[in-house]
């Protein structure tokens, strides 16, 4: 008995609430593809900040190679 009891609810969750649930939750994730003012500026900083990081990374190399021509090898 306590098994049909569950049954019913999850069988009418699974066909009819979840479909239409997921349905509803993608269907708002889609149509809001373009990027926020915000998030542009974001990206754009991160974008900015990578290129200063590997800027860096090349200056340190230079130093390295400089000071010590195999330090790359083990």
């Amino acid at each position: 008995m306590s098994a049909l009891f569950l049954a019913i609810p999850l069988t009418i969750f699974v066909l009819f609430v979840a479909p239409i649930w997921l349905w509803l939750h993608y269907s708002r994730q889609n149509s809001s593809t373009e990027l926020s003012q915000s998030e542009l500026q974001r990206l754009q900083q991160l974008t900015l900040d990578a290129k200063r990081m590997r800027e860096r990374i090349q200056a340190l190399e230079e130093i390295l190679n400089a000071e010590h021509p195999n330090w790359r090898q083990p």
